[in-house]
């Protein structure tokens, strides 16, 4: 079930407009109350680009997986509270006890990446590839997906990926079969597949919308089909953003998340997950200069953390994601207020059959990491 119908079937309200209107103090204060009063039966997962408005309240800081894996670990906390975006909630909610309770603060924080791929769409696409290439194929997806196409690709014997393990686990899915389908993100499977010597000739892009493969060529020399979806933040580091740099800050190492594409990947000094685009940092001399190429709450909360060298986003007019940004203080009071009172709003449930899949794909890649 996605996004859309998942709203619709479940108890979705909007906020209160009151909580719009309390002040930024009382609101702190009350989250410290409540956090303070639900104790270890509350846990609050925070993803990298959340706010520091609500990031200040976080219980543990990460990626996606990370978060769920440890939500799923958190024994002791009954309620949820994921600050973070759609997709990653659901992931939580599957590896999670069925006593557990998993909340999104805000329903529309959503991943316009995961909502390019859609199980219509799969199952569409599915049917007409496998006429092309017989049982040749193998889904992979990432992470950044809903549970439903994580659900697909653990049912067709594939598994997730994340930006750290990509590698391994494309290595991993050419052992299973000759070609590989990859999902959502068309951006991380071809700077993933071209680090391990794949060649672009070798790599076609499937098209949802039009239900056909965009490829010029011998049909029998695909080794890869990218799907065509992408991340909108990262997508909009550029070519023209590097050259300006190199022009005017040539002594700038250039780090970027594999999200970005192909062309920027390449005239970049530096591509890696967000793990390691923090780590990177952290590890570097003092004094030393970078434009980082991410998620701007991250940008500006790395800037935070190390006054002792100079850091810059590579695209200055780069704003925060969106979607991440649907989770701010106030829905994160009113979600906490919410289960203060007993009452189940915004809470993330995926379907039984769904999850089983899902969680089969999830497994596989955590048996091979």
């Amino acid at each position: 079930m996605e996004l859309l119908d998942m709203i619709e079937h479940q108890k979705r309200e909007m906020m209160p407009e009151s909580y719009k209107n309390r002040s930024y103090e009382e609101m702190v204060q009350r989250v410290w109350e409540i956090k303070e009063k639900l104790g270890d039966t509350l846990y609050i997962p925070g993803h990298h680009y959340q706010k520091d408005e609500v990031i200040q309240f976080s219980d543990i800081t990460g990626d996606s997986l990370q978060l769920a894996q440890a939500a799923a670990h958190n024994k002791k906390a009954q309620y949820i509270v994921f600050c973070g975006v759609h997709f990653m909630a659901e992931t939580a909610d599957m590896l999670t006890t069925e006593n557990q309770k998993v909340y999104l603060p805000d329903m529309r924080a959503g991943c316009s990446m995961a909502d390019m791929a859609d199980i219509d769409q799969t199952e569409r696409a599915w049917t007409k590839l496998s006429s092309l290439f017989g049982d040749s194929i193998l889904p992979l997806t990432y992470v950044n997906s809903t549970a439903s196409i994580k659900s697909f690709v653990g049912k067709h014997g594939g598994a997730t990926v994340t930006s750290s393990n990509a590698e391994k686990m494309l290595k991993w899915a050419f052992t299973q079969k000759e070609r590989i389908l990859f999902l959502p993100d068309q951006h991380l499977g071809r700077n993933t597949a071209y680090n391990l010597g794949i060649p672009l000739e070798k790599m076609a892009v499937w098209d949802p919308h039009s239900n056909e493969l965009l490829y010029e060529g011998d049909l029998e020399e695909i080794l890869v089909i990218l799907w065509k979806g992408h991340c909108s933040v990262h997508e909009k580091f550029t070519v023209s953003n590097i050259e300006h740099l190199r022009s005017t800050k040539p002594d700038m190492k250039i780090l970027v998340h594999p999200e970005c594409t192909r062309e920027v990947v390449e005239l970049s000094d530096y591509a890696g997950s967000t793990k390691y685009i923090i780590d990177k940092i952290e590890e570097a001399e003092p004094g030393s200069k970078w434009a980082v190429g991410t998620e701007m709450n991250l940008v500006n909360r790395i800037i935070q953390q190390h006054p002792d060298k100079e850091i810059i986003s590579l695209n200055p007019f780069m704003c925060p994601c969106l979607t991440m940004n649907r989770i701010d203080l106030p829905h994160l009071l009113w979600s906490l207020e919410s289960i203060e009172k007993g009452e189940e709003i915004n809470r993330i449930s995926v379907d039984k059959e769904v999850a089983e899949n899902a969680v089969l794909a999830l497994n596989r890649m955590l048996q091979h990491v």
